[in-house]
């Protein structure tokens, strides 16, 4: 079948063609209609989580998808043929920029009926990120106020109107021309980051999520009240992750190291970090597809391309400026 694969690490990614896949008892078969592009996946690509996820080479990338159900394992018993779904497949089984993929059963739901197949295929990651930032990691309450760097992008659309749903104040960073429209997904401040330094106007805020990490993050920590909390999704990643990671001692050493100056900052500031690398959950979207079906969560599709453009697709998604999410469409979808 036809993918989209790199070779080696910073190599390009090109169509290739891969075996089909080994569907295990507990796997689905899906024909793939659309695919989601996520900023982690160039990051795989340009080897910077090479260290973390050990993935062989030649490798298919792709983290969502979205598409129909063509087979299912010996033991699943919750999909069966014919069935529309949706999912992020678990780390060390990606691949989606590809017209067909085993996943999981438990990484899997039915997808959102009142939404397209495209919309269906830019939410899992981003999806999943947010609830487990918000409601795994946060524990957001009513009355909660909670800044969520980069509104505009992918995770920050959805987060902006999870952290709505569960009753919070939002402010978001965004450049001045989409303001208006992440006010639109609910966001009660928007601060313009190229004109002003979100540390200087904000202040008191229980949450902060960030997707940016460096300086970003550091000055994230001063906006925060004694006791907050700021979740990283950019990094770095903090000793929990690398002990729940399974990493080698040494690697897991290298974590530490690596994210000592800002866990002491925090500390020094009475606040706390943590790093959050999303994992699979169908379950969660389960809770997701409800959230969609009811309208408090609407996906946000940027731009579209056809699969022959995956690759070119990726280069666009890492230059920036597209809102919300990037979705590559297969001759099915």
């Amino acid at each position: 079948m036809k993918a989209f694969a790199f070779a080696a690490y910073k190599r390009p990614l090109q169509e290739t063609t891969v075996p089909e896949p080994i569907v295990g008892d507990h796997d689905v078969l899906v024909e793939i209609q659309a695919a989601g592009l996520n900023q982690l996946d160039e990051k795989i690509r340009t080897g910077e989580f090479k260290q973390l996820l050990h993935y062989p080479t030649p490798l298919t990338l792709g983290h969502d998808l979205a598409g129909t159900v063509i087979g299912v394992g010996a033991r699943v018993r919750q999909f069966s043929v014919g069935d529309e779904v949706y999912a992020r497949p678990r780390d060390g089984r990606i691949g989606t920029f590809a017209e067909r993929i085993a996943v999981h059963e438990d990484d899997l739901a039915l997808r959102p009926t009142s939404i397209s197949v495209v919309d269906a295929a830019s939410l899992p990651l981003v999806a999943l990120t947010a609830w487990q930032a918000l409601v795994d990691r946060a524990n957001v309450q009513p009355g909660q106020k909670v800044l969520i760097h980069a509104g505009a992008g992918g995770v920050g659309s959805i987060a902006i109107q999870l952290a709505k749903h569960l009753g919070a104040s939002v402010a978001t960073t965004a450049s001045g021309r989409n303001t208006d429209f992440v006010r639109e997904l609910g966001a009660d401040v928007v601060v313009d980051y190229r004109t002003e330094d979100f540390a200087d106007v904000l202040d008191g805020y229980d949450v902060v999520v960030d997707s940016l990490g460096g300086d970003n993050l550091e000055r994230s920590l001063r906006v925060l009240r004694p006791g907050g909390k700021a979740i990283g999704i950019a990094g770095p990643p903090d000793p929990t992750f690398a002990r729940t990671a399974g990493v080698n001692p040494i690697v897991r050493l290298a974590i530490t190291a690596l994210s000592r100056k800002i866990r002491r900052q925090a500390a020094k500031a009475g606040v706390s970090y943590e790093f959050l690398f999303m994992r699979a959950s169908g379950e969660q979207l389960r809770r997701i597809t409800e959230l969609v079906e009811h309208g408090a969560i609407r996906p946000i599709v940027g731009r579209t391309y056809p699969f022959h453009e995956t690759p070119e697709a990726l280069t666009a998604l890492a230059s920036g400026g597209i809102r919300g999410k990037a979705v590559i469409t297969l001759p099915t979808a």
